[in-house]
């Protein structure tokens, strides 16, 4: 890999980087730096977690004039939490060039995205939506743009955002650079990369780093109605530290939260419906570890970067496999390792087959752990917090307490007893949970993936796929949810287009 001080960086935003702690290029950032810096467009295919922002928030930074005051750049994301992330780390690479940004979304009072704006920011990143609103209140003046970036631009085009890009494209100078992120290149991408970028270098991460080889990954096949008690009861095994599960509807999402929570869960959910404020509360609990489970939608998911999370669990397998790769990218991060269920309806089996096929990798299949088998694994994890408390080392205070039970009881029974105390028995307590319709049927796609039926010929895995997390208490509990009102991003929608670009060159990595 190529460090960063090869890469013909200043030592302003060197110095940014290190801070940061990075060090060497990841293969999106070496392409696309080494061509942005020249100037040239980029048209980029990497999933999340490759590190692209800093891909193009580097030769971005690089290009901000301090000393002027107009919007030098502009950054469009498809979510308010990307639109936040993004400008949280450009803030960090720009920090010692004391450059200037403003994030502007949805959700947020616009009145005070204006009274922002007359700060002269040097850098927009926002939401298209929320841009649009700016550029027909004249609040958002783009004629001195000099970097355009649309990051996560299949993502946009699947929230129906591009007859809003093509209108925000309109009102930016031609004359520009342009840099295109997306994690897949559909047609309608392609179109907008002939249409509005000028000879663009093309940087595609190799498919063998488009899968996920650290993440253990199964799938569990499951009737409808049993999903959320082999959830419950996977749960109970696995006990992951930080765990996000995917629900395919807000409706979803917000009854596996409170079905979660009923059952002793430290769980929230989030979706595009919720308010801003709880959604940043809901976040800032998650990366504090106040609350272990994290339910999300595709959408309000996308673009998170959260270290830590251990497990993911579709509890809907998702109509699109590229979706797939984006939530279990959640986990393995880092060069760490993480584990990924995907449930299945019988009905489903083809969606399957088809995530394989993009993912390179055949799940293995898990069979769902019986009530005796989740009560080990809460068993289990009072004998870690017991281990923990010994290695310690601080029971001076309960010594003397202890060998009186010893002298009266026999040792295996004091043990046991500890033991059940420390033990919550899993709870199976009703709850309600709407049956979600099966994704239509779908058609076998090769013949290489023709003979699952029934998972024949393949050794079903073990239930047991937890991670040793090396923690010594118990973070389980209850807690009630509120959500709060929101709305969603809008805009006028206007289509058009200026004459710029040919044939991209392709470099892949």
């Amino acid at each position: 890999m190529t460090n960063f001080s090869e890469l013909n960086i200043s030592e302003s935003t060197l110095r940014s980087v290190k801070r940061m702690g990075f060090e060497e290029a990841t293969p999106i950032q070496e392409g696309t730096i080494r061509f942005a810096i020249e100037g040239r467009d980029v048209l980029g295919q990497a999933q999340t977690g490759t590190g692209k922002t800093a891909a193009f928030g580097i030769p971005l930074i690089e290009k901000i004039d301090p000393k002027n005051p107009n919007i030098q750049a502009l950054v469009i994301a498809p979510t308010r939490e990307l639109a936040i992330q993004v400008s949280e780390e450009l803030y960090k690479i720009g920090y010692d060039k004391r450059v200037k940004l403003l994030s502007v979304y949805g959700g947020q009072e616009i009145g005070r995205q204006i009274r922002a704006l007359k700060n002269r920011p040097q850098i927009i990143v926002g939401t298209p939506g929320r841009i649009i609103d700016h550029i027909n209140r004249r609040t958002l003046k783009l004629e001195d743009v000099q970097t355009l970036v649309l990051d996560e631009a299949d993502e946009m085009l699947n929230m129906g955002f591009i007859d809003d890009i093509n209108s925000i494209l309109e009102n930016v100078p031609s004359e520009r650079q342009t840099l295109l992120f997306s994690a897949t290149m559909p047609p309608a991408i392609r179109k907008i990369a002939e249409t509005f970028m000028r000879d663009p270098e093309i940087v595609k991460i190799k498919a063998k780093e488009l899968t996920v080889d650290n993440i253990d990954q199964y799938f569990v096949k499951s009737a409808e109605r049993e999903k959320f008690d082999v959830l419950s009861r996977l749960l109970n095994v696995h006990q992951p530290e930080l765990a996000i599960i995917f629900g395919r509807t807000k409706r979803r999402v917000d009854e596996l939260a409170q079905a979660l929570s009923i059952r002793g869960y430290l769980a929230e959910g989030i979706h595009g419906d919720l308010s801003q404020a709880k959604r940043i509360s809901v976040l800032r609990q998650f990366k504090e570890n106040k609350i272990d489970i994290l339910v999300a939608t595709d959408v309000a998911a996308r673009g998170l970067d959260i270290s830590g999370v251990t497990h993911v669990y579709n509890f809907d397998i998702p109509q699109d496999p590229e979706s797939y790769v984006h939530r279990i990218g959640r986990t393995g991060r880092a060069g760490k390792s993480g584990l990924a269920v995907t449930f299945v309806t019988p009905r489903e089996m083809g969606y399957l087959r088809i995530v394989e096929e993009t993912t390179k990798k055949r799940m293995t299949p898990l069979r769902p752990p019986t009530s005796d088998e989740a009560l080990e694994g809460q068993q289990r994890l009072a004998v870690e917090t017991l281990e923990g408390l010994i290695a310690n080392n601080n029971l001076g205070d309960y010594r003397t307490f202890a060998a009186e039970l010893l002298e009266n009881h026999d040792a295996l029974d004091v043990v046991a007893a500890a033991l059940r105390t420390l033990t919550k028995e899993p709870d199976d307590t009703p709850v309600t949970i709407t049956e979600e319709r099966p994704l239509p049927m779908r058609r076998e796609r090769s013949s290489s993936s023709s003979n699952r039926g029934g998972d024949r010929g393949r050794n079903n895995r073990s239930f047991n796929g937890r991670r040793d997390s090396g923690r010594s208490g118990d973070r389980r509990g209850g807690g009630s949810r509120r959500d709060g009102g929101g709305r969603r991003e809008g805009g006028a929608r206007r289509e058009g287009g200026q004459g710029r670009s040919r044939a991209p060159r392709r470099h892949e990595d």
